[in-house]
């Protein structure tokens, strides 16, 4: 029997585990009832939809025995089963790229922790919290040959072949002494009820109990073997909303999330008429740790009529609403509906639309600290939505929020035109990437001094492509303030003044700047900074940088535009200056000062720094 060596994040996972770091060890029960669920459900759909697995005489159970006299405590299952390959891939390796994420998030802090445990589908190793050895028999449905996986948790596990009649899986834990309480039937049947009351199978609790006979002299006392159905085993989502308490909810919740922390949200909804269907949705408080990876896990299982089908299709919500946990129920899809059917079928395209509206309205009347815990978590996932679900577009636009330059805390679109000029009815923004550099860009000054709210969007990967696309909010337009004529009050003679009496001077710049600038020409939007740089909006490169991102390659470089502000002191300097070599440094420093107020790299990082070493030198 050859021994493995347990991946290396497993190994570490265990002395994790074996080291009792979560308090909430019951949570074990949890994870080991739900694989069981997991695996019946998978064997309940073959057993409807292949002629291999007909077996009208099945039925799914789960089973937990408490043995007081060995010490262990048996759960186990009917389920579909392992093979020897996949008792490997699923207990001896963390079979998902999110392995090092998940490590790299654990932070020894019992409650947060436990919750991870679930999320990265490595549930089954919070039995080593209690465990001093464990035991995995398991037969393939289909297969012969049943192979048992044992471990004691210090790195090493064995598989080999073994006896086993039925298809299934059972899980012989070997109780550490400190941990006998698990060996209650008062204390199974409390956590049982606690987690897993709604597994849609029944699980039955075996255990002995003394009987005492007779009475006086004549009564005789025995262990009795028992069983009994410690769950209500009816699938939630099935029962009507007058009959269940928000802690029904909230407990189904924790064993679909495996965690402990309530959602932020639920809603459950039936729809009856020319399609039926049943969906509960939960809204967690916590984004998961995968949702920004490509290879994240949905949240949504898909059933018909009470029959599990699958819960690894992303196409059952859009990507943007990947977050979401729960159920959908139809009635009416077929049992043996296959993947390429579910992306191209009408009746699940309907329940799609009809789910997102429900979710975005409940999402739209949260409110208080719940809006504010929602906006934190997924605002950058809402501002993908509004990029890519055109028909939802308008409650997308409802619900998303950004920081302001005059407001603390987030703003809606909402509130800013509610304080906004309605004659105008224009919404000012800037995109980039430090929420410091924005809020003291120079291009902010003439906004400041005319006391105009311009929205700041510090999310520059997400928020320079769909800012641009959204267009008009009521009516409202949205204008970017490095493309457009900042407010002043200056008329257009007087600007054209300005424009005539500095014409050599910029004239002047642009000769010793070249093609690093389309133009030079003075600004009214500058009061307190001598220059700043804008994109050149009507060079047909701007809107092929958008195109660029979006497609994920680098963008092409935006001509940019330098502007000098003529009430400066150094520019008024500047104009009457005869030292050509000072002058050309000058004109450098004014261009790559504006760029790195923008957030912007100077072309040429060790020239700025010599120049500005030299005018340091020279004004000392």
């Amino acid at each position: 029997m050859a021994k493995h060596q347990f991946q290396t994040e497993i190994g570490q996972l265990l002395k994790l585990m074996t080291h009792s770091l979560y308090s909430n060890k019951e949570i074990f029960i949890r994870e080991l009832v739900s694989n069981s669920s997991d695996a019946l459900d998978k064997f309940n759909y073959l057993s409807l939809t292949d002629e291999k697995f007909k077996n009208d005489n099945w039925s799914g159970k789960i089973f937990i025995k408490l043995d007081e006299a060995d010490g262990t405590l048996t759960i186990g299952d009917n389920g579909v089963g392992m093979n020897e390959a996949d008792l490997m891939d699923h207990l001896g390796t963390i079979a998902k790229s999110g392995t090092k994420a998940f490590m790299e998030n654990l932070t020894g802090d019992a409650k947060k922790d436990s919750n991870l445990i679930g999320q990265f589908g490595v549930g089954f190793y919070s039995v080593f919290m209690v465990a001093e050895q464990v035991d995995v028999i398991s037969k393939k449905a289909g297969e012969e040959q049943a192979y048992m996986f044992s471990t004691d948790g210090s790195g090493e596990y064995e598989v080999k072949p073994v006896t086993k009649e039925e298809h299934g899986t059972i899980v012989y834990i070997k109780l550490k002494d400190e941990e006998k309480e698990f060996l209650s039937k008062w204390k199974t049947q409390e956590v049982v009820k606690k987690y897993s009351n709604h597994i849609a199978y029944p699980i039955m609790l075996n255990y002995s109990e003394d009987e005492t006979t007779g009475e006086g002299d004549d009564a005789v006392t025995k262990s009795v073997n028992k069983s009994e159905q410690i769950n209500a085993a009816t699938a939630l989502w099935t029962l009507s909303k007058s009959e269940l308490k928000a802690e029904d909810y909230n407990e189904f919740y924790k064993t679909i999330s495996h965690g402990d922390a309530e959602p932020l949200t639920y809603l459950h909804n039936k729809v009856e008429g020319s399609q039926e269907f049943t969906t509960l949705f939960y809204i967690p408080k916590t984004a998961p740790m995968d949702m920004y990876r490509a290879d994240y896990t949905p949240g949504v299982k898909l059933y018909v009529k009470r029959v599990f089908i699958t819960d690894d299709d992303k196409e059952l919500l859009p990507p943007y609403l990947r977050f979401i946990k729960g159920v959908i129920d139809s009635e009416d899809l077929p049992l043996n509906v296959s993947r390429e059917l579910l992306q191209e079928n009408r009746i699940l395209a309907n329940i799609k639309q009809n789910s997102v509206k429900k979710i975005l309205g409940a999402i739209k009347k949260l409110e208080g600290e719940d809006a504010e815990t929602f906006t934190a978590q997924y605002n950058k996932v809402i501002k993908e939505g509004i990029y890519t679900d055109q028909m939802n577009k308008e409650i997308l636009l409802d619900i998303v929020k950004y920081k302001s330059s005059i407001e603390e805390g987030l703003v809606s679109f909402e509130d800013y035109i509610s304080r906004g000029d309605s004659e105008k009815k224009e919404i000012y923004y800037i995109t980039g990437e430090d929420e410091n550099v924005l809020r003291n860009s120079p291009l902010l000054e003439a906004y400041k001094k005319a006391n105009i709210e311009v929205l700041i969007m510090d999310d520059k990967e997400v928020d320079s492509i769909v800012s641009p696309m959204i267009g008009i909010y009521k009516e409202w337009s949205l204008k970017d303030i490095t493309t457009v004529d900042a407010p002043d009050s200056k008329t257009e003679e007087e600007k054209e003044e300005i424009s005539k009496e500095f014409k050599s001077l910029t004239d002047k710049i642009k000769e010793v700047l070249g093609e690093e600038v389309k133009e030079v020409k003075t600004s009214t939007r500058l009061t307190s900074s001598p220059s700043c740089v804008l994109k050149d909006s009507s060079d047909p490169m701007a809107g092929m940088a958008e195109m660029f991102a979006q497609m994920g390659q680098e963008m092409p470089e935006i001509p940019l535009i330098l502007e000098i502000n003529p009430e400066h002191e150094m520019i008024k300097k500047l104009d009457g200056l005869s030292d050509e070599s000072l002058f050309a440094d000058i004109s450098w420093i004014l261009l790559d000062s504006a760029k790195l107020s923008e957030g912007l790299e100077p072309k040429d990082k060790g020239a700025f720094a010599q120049r500005v070493a030299s005018l340091a030198t020279k004004a000392i």
